[in-house]
C-alpha cells in the first residue's frame, strides 16, 4: 500500500498496488475533482509535487501539451509507483453524500428536440432515493459492464424527480433504445451521484455559465439552484449550439432573467446566417464570451459540453487571467466502446451523453 498525500490540507489516504489516485481517494472517502473518468477532459488534473506514477490503461490525453515542468498528473488515471505527495482541488461539498444504486420508474418522456429526449424519473421506492448537488450526475446501469452517463437536469425535488436530457447519437445503441423502445412506465437501474461539477457557494465573484449542446442539463441545475437561494452575484449565461433547435430549453434560459437579482442569457448559434434568422449571436460560445469578457480574473466560470469546447474554453480562459482553480467543467463522458475508438485513432470522435 502506498501512501498518498494532499499537500495544501495535509489529508492523506492509502493507494492499493494497480488503483489509480482517484479510485484511492473514493475509497477513503476523499473528493477530488473528475469528470470522464478516462484521461481526456482534464477536470482531474493535479500537480505531483513528490513521487512517480504510471498510466497503465489509458494514456494521458488530456495532458497533450502541458509541460513536463508543470508536473502535471490525471488523478483518474495515474497508479502511483510509490508514496506520493500532490497538490489537488477537494470538493468536500460532495462527501457526505451517499453514492447509492436504486430503481427508477420513467414518469414522463417527451421531446425537447428533434434527436434530445427529455425524461423524468421517479424512485421506484419512497424509501430510497438518490440524493445529489446540482450539477452532478448518474449512469444507467446496463449490466455488469456497461454502464452511460447521464448529467442531472434539476437540483432536487421534494418528490425524487430526476430530469435527463438524452441525445440520440447516430450509432448509439443505448441513446437509440431510449428514442424509439423506452416508454413510460419502464424501470431503470441507475447509480449516483456521481461527478464532482457542483455549486461553490464560498465566493462572492460574478459568475459566467458556458454550455454546449445538451451541456445545458447539469448548467441548467446550477444556474437555477443559485436562482432558489437568492443569489445576488451576478450571473451570465451562454449557451452555444449549431442550430437553433438545439436551443431547446431557450424560452426558460430566456426567463431566468426576471427571477435572478443580475442575471442575462446569450444564445449562440455558428451558423452565421442560422444566427440571423434566430436572433441569437453568431460564432463560437467561448469566443462570445471573451468577447464580453476579455479580463476573467475577476470571475468564477462553469462549463460543460463537448470535449472540444471544454478543450478551447480550458486553455483560452487561463490565458484571460482566470485562475485556474476558479474554472469548474464537466465534459462529456464517453462510452467505453467509443473510449476505444478514440484511444485507437484519436479521431472520429462520436460521443453519447
Amino acid at each position: 500500500m502506498f501512501t498518498v498525500t494532499i499537500q495544501s490540507t495535509g489529508r492523506h489516504f492509502t493507494a492499493a498496488p494497480g488503483e489509480t489516485v482517484l479510485e484511492a481517494a473514493q475509497r477513503a472517502g476523499i473528493a477530488l475533482p473528475y469528470s470522464c473518468r478516462a484521461g481526456v477532459c482534464g477536470s482531474c488534473k493535479a500537480t505531483l509535487i513528490e513521487g512517480q506514477c504510471d498510466y497503465p490503461r489509458n494514456p494521458p490525453l488530456a495532458l497533450s501539451g502541458v509541460a513536463p515542468s508543470q508536473h502535471a498528473i490525471l488523478l483518474c488515471q495515474a497508479v502511483p509507483r510509490g508514496d506520493l505527495v500532490i497538490e489537488a482541488r477537494e470538493v468536500t461539498s460532495v462527501e457526505d453524500i451517499a453514492r447509492r444504486q436504486l430503481d427508477v420508474v420513467v414518469s414522463r418522456k417527451w421531446m425537447l428536440a428533434p434527436d434530445v429526449i427529455g425524461l423524468h424519473l421517479r424512485p421506484v421506492s419512497d424509501e430510497v432515493r438518490l440524493n445529489w448537488l446540482p450539477g452532478q450526475y448518474l449512469d444507467v446501469l446496463l449490466d455488469a459492464d456497461r454502464r452511460r452517463p447521464f448529467s442531472i437536469a434539476n437540483h432536487p425535488e421534494a418528490d425524487g424527480t430526476i430530469e435527463l436530457h438524452v441525445r440520440h447519437v447516430a450509432g448509439g445503441g443505448f441513446t437509440s433504445w431510449v428514442a424509439d423502445t423506452l416508454k413510460v412506465g419502464d424501470t431503470l437501474r441507475i447509480e449516483g451521484p456521481l461527478g464532482t461539477f457542483v455549486p461553490r457557494e464560498d465566493s462572492e465573484r460574478p459568475m459566467i455559465f458556458m454550455a454546449g449542446g445538451t451541456g445545458f442539463a447539469p448548467v441548467k441545475a446550477i444556474v437555477e439552484h443559485f436562482i432558489s437561494l437568492g443569489t445576488r452575484r451576478p450571473m451570465r449565461v451562454y449557451w452555444g449550439a449549431r442550430s437553433a433547435a438545439d436551443l431547446y430549453l431557450r424560452e426558460l434560459a430566456e426567463s431566468w432573467a426576471g427571477k435572478a437579482h443580475d442575471l442575462s442569457f446569450q444564445a449562440v448559434i455558428s451558423d452565421p446566417e442560422e444566427a440571423a434568422r434566430n436572433g441569437a449571436r453568431a460564432g463560437l460560445v467561448h469566443e462570445a464570451v471573451l468577447e464580453d469578457q476579455p479580463d476573467l480574473a475577476g470571475h468564477d466560470v462553469y462549463m460543460s459540453g463537448p470535449p472540444a469546447m471544454i478543450d478551447a474554453g480550458r486553455k483560452l480562459f487561463v490565458n484571460a487571467n482566470l485562475p485556474e482553480d476558479r474554472l469548474y467543467y464537466d465534459s462529456f463522458d464517453y462510452a467505453p466502446d467509443v473510449l476505444a475508438q478514440i484511444l485507437g485513432s484519436r479521431a472520429g470522435i462520436a460521443i453519447e451523453t
